[in-house]
């Protein structure tokens, strides 16, 4: 498990590292020798316990962000362990304290070199939290990039009580929080949610009014239309057709025409924020049925998560 606060701290760790460009199964492998990340005095060393894998690993891994990437690189964003030193700048986090968050506050401009698939890792202090008590290191890992980008979404679109909203690939990591925010923390009077057939009950289970069965129905073309339409599936064109006059289509894929895009600034403010949500368990983590592989695993994790099956989120663990 966990290495004790104050504990020797190792100089050379084991850590998965890419040092080209490509997928996972052919780039990514496991160095039993990374020197561990040097401490910055607004830093805090974590050990890492668990951490989750996103989409914009894949992605990056597959140099989508060359110009602003440097390789070799450890993936990985969304963390959850125990502080075992901190810097000297460092205010609110002492060692011990269990901690999670999305280590790269800005995920595109310069993402980490050290990420979090790696026995420790580096963070500033103020892109992480404290762990809900309730909620397990698997279950905490698999949170923050997902809420953090389904809140702050939500909150550009200015999604206010009484409005409705349409989640596009509500199944999916950022779509089940964005279903489950909308209802408990912005207060929707409607929430209609795409999936497949399979996951439609999932849907209703978090809070969505109306479950849509994309293989069935064009969600364009229904009569009705709603306030805020929060796209996580590259669906943009179609997104602006579903939503009302003067109403909001967010996106998270930049392509998108005519629809407000926007990058998540990682911030453990806003997991500050949803702390009561979460400790009184109106909003969940979700975790795939499959979706937790071993630290040796990691190549076979990444690639279950880029079929775009997975239900909520893909989390490594153990880590040793």
């Amino acid at each position: 498990m966990a290495a004790a606060a104050g504990s020797t701290i190792p100089s050379h760790i084991q850590g998965w590292m890419y040092s080209e460009y490509g997928k996972a199964s052919d780039v990514l492998k496991l160095d039993p020798n990374v020197l561990i990340p040097e401490l910055k005095e607004d830093q805090v060393l974590i050990k890492v316990i668990a951490a989750a894998l996103n989409p914009v690993d894949s992605k990056r891994m597959l140099g989508f962000f060359k110009e602003s990437d440097n390789i070799p690189a450890v993936p990985g964003y969304d963390v959850a362990g125990v502080v075992v030193k901190v810097g000297s700048q460092v205010k609110n986090l002492k060692e011990g304290d269990e901690v999670y968050g999305d280590i790269n506050e800005k995920g595109l401009d310069f993402p980490k070199k050290f990420g979090s698939l790696a026995e420790y890792t580096a963070a500033e202090e103020k892109v992480l939290a404290l762990k809900p008590k309730n909620l397990s290191f698997v279950e905490a890992a698999s949170l923050p990039l997902a809420i953090e980008t389904a809140y702050e979404g939500l909150e550009r679109a200015g999604l206010s009580a009484g409005q409705s909203i349409l989640v596009l690939g509500g199944a999916g990591g950022v779509g089940t929080q964005v279903i489950q925010l909308a209802k408990h923390v912005f207060g929707a009077s409607k929430i209609a949610a795409t999936s497949s057939t399979g996951k439609l009950d999932l849907l209703k289970s978090l809070g969505a009014d109306l479950p849509i069965d994309y293989t069935k129905v064009k969600y364009e073309e229904l009569p009705e239309k709603f306030d805020v339409v929060y796209d996580t599936v590259a669906e943009a064109d179609r997104a602006l057709k579903a939503v009302k006059e003067g109403g909001q289509v967010m996106t998270i894929d930049p392509r998108g025409p005519k629809v407000t895009f926007f990058i998540l600034t990682s911030t453990g403010t806003i997991l500050e924020k949803l702390r009561p949500y979460l400790e009184s368990g109106k909003v969940k983590p979700l975790i795939d049925p499959k979706g937790t592989f071993p630290f040796s695993q990691a190549v076979e994790a990444f690639s279950y998560l880029d079929t775009n099956r997975a239900t909520g989120k893909v989390v490594i663990y153990p880590i040793p």
